[in-house]
């Protein structure tokens, strides 16, 4: 019994590890791309002048 509620306790430790990780990798990258863009914006406005 005491092996099968820590299996338990350590596969919800690992999802919330995933999510986690997942949910910043996915901020990350949105952060890099809008500084990317907020760039290319930049450069396209003083290329035109």
């Amino acid at each position: 019994m005491k092996n099968k509620n820590f299996m338990w306790i350590i596969g919800i430790i690992s999802f919330t590890a995933a999510c986690i990780a997942a949910i910043t990798a996915f901020l990350i990258v949105k952060d890099k791309q809008k500084k990317d863009d907020e760039e290319l914006m930049e450069y396209l406005d003083n290329s035109i002048e």
